[in-house]
């Protein structure tokens, strides 16, 4: 299947530094299809009366005036800064930064046509839009794909510590769900997205919440079908401090260097059994009731005791069953269950993540690295080893 063109997608806002590094990395590209590049540049209406916040009305208009003389890549700029322009009260975010962008994008796309999602302080080899052309092409089968990831460190030192922990839960969320077999073993990052457009259109857009709009965005792409997992070229996201949106990278490393981890704890490999139990009872379920403890959350979820019976009268097969039990078992719900979990049965972050690499790579564990070892006794470099432990893992399994 040949891809047709690609449309990159930036929201930025406050980006006068960022942005032109990452334009330079588009200008860079190598061997890529055709690709135009669309930028909103946006932010709250109501910035232009506060004080505060007028810093980042001036630099987005400078955005907006270098914006509009750049020469070298074709450029699609969408003003929701100006005065006037900006985000109504209940309308603001990234969220509908990027639903601005993708429905802009979708009325001239193709259905063929890629959509790379990216932000404005994103990094990008110059093979990169070959790569991920060239991956859809292989894959007809995936509405969407999500890149593996890396972030570059920054000389900071604790703001390299707070980015490495961060990838760490990350990892380890990823590893845990891929280790299971669930279909939502897919990390969201808006960065970090390639969808094909005829996709978008088919699961109505975007959902433009004020932040983790990239998860839900790729659980309704795989409610439709599997979304790919593996790239050969990663995309590196910025590691900068943020609080421009409730949760996220962002919210998490500038939350991370005061030592605040309690939203992003590593789960340990014993909060997943009881998910994989239920997968593994799957053909029984389709027959009759069985209990697991995931069961039970579902069924106190839904506050619905008979959950399966509606679903077996309405499919005709196994097949469909299973698809209809992961359409209500979904990443949410997972998130849900894992975070229950660990406030019952809490486990040190340490302790989880060695309890889940001796499980998986016990041959690849350095013997200075061990559960009695807290996170805070680690350099920044034999965190990175650590991560990069876990990038390679998860590369690995992303590809099989």
């Amino acid at each position: 299947m040949k891809a047709g063109r690609i449309f990159v997608a930036i929201p930025a806002m406050d980006e006068l530094e960022s942005l032109p590094l990452t334009l330079h990395d588009l200008a860079m590209q190598e061997d890529a299809p055709a690709f135009e590049v669309h930028i909103c540049v946006n932010q709250p209406e109501s910035y232009w009366s506060l004080p505060e916040k007028r810093g980042i009305c001036d630099r987005n208009q400078q955005t907006l005036q270098y914006l509009r003389q750049y020469q070298g890549l074709f450029l699609h700029v969408l003003d929701r800064a100006s005065q006037g322009q900006g985000w109504p009260a209940r309308r603001q975010g990234v969220g509908w930064a990027r639903k601005t962008l993708f429905d802009n994008i979708l009325q001239t796309a193709a259905n063929d046509d890629l959509i790379v999602s990216l932000d404005a302080d994103t990094h990008i080899l110059p093979h990169y839009l070959q790569s991920v052309a060239t991956m859809m092409a292989r894959h007809p089968e995936w509405p969407a794909l999500s890149v593996p990831y890396y972030h570059p460190l920054t000389g900071e030192e604790h703001q390299d510590r707070a980015i490495l922990r961060y990838e760490l839960y990350m990892r380890n969320y990823a590893l845990n769900l891929l280790h299971i077999g669930s279909p939502y073993s897919f990390t969201a990052l808006g960065s970090a997205i390639v969808m094909r457009a005829g996709a978008l259109r088919k699961i109505g857009g975007i959902t433009p919440v004020q932040s983790g709009e990239d998860f839900y965005l790729l659980q309704k792409f795989r409610k439709m079908a599997p979304v790919g997992l593996y790239n050969e070229v990663p995309v590196f996201p910025s590691a900068r401090l943020s609080d421009r949106v409730p949760f996220g990278t962002g919210p998490a490393v500038a939350k991370g260097r005061h030592g605040d981890w309690e939203s992003y704890p590593l789960y340990h490999l014993t909060h997943f059994e009881s998910i994989a139990e239920t997968y593994r009872l799957l053909p029984q379920l389709y027959r009759e009731d069985v209990q697991t403890d995931f069961i039970v959350f579902l069924q106190k979820q839904f506050k619905e005791m008979h959950l399966w019976d509606s679903i077996r009268q309405n499919v005709a097969d196994f097949v469909h069953f299973e698809r209809a039990f992961h359409q209500k078992a979904d990443g949410l719900r997972i998130l849900q269950y894992l975070r229950q979990k660990h406030r019952e049965e809490p486990c040190r972050d340490e302790v989880a993540l060695f309890d889940n690499l001796t499980l998986w790579i016990p041959e690849r564990l350095p013997e200075k690295y061990g559960p009695e070892r807290p996170f805070n006794d680690y350099s920044v470099g034999e965190l990175d080893k650590m991560r990069d432990l876990l990038f390679e893992l998860e590369n690995e399994w992303r590809k099989n």
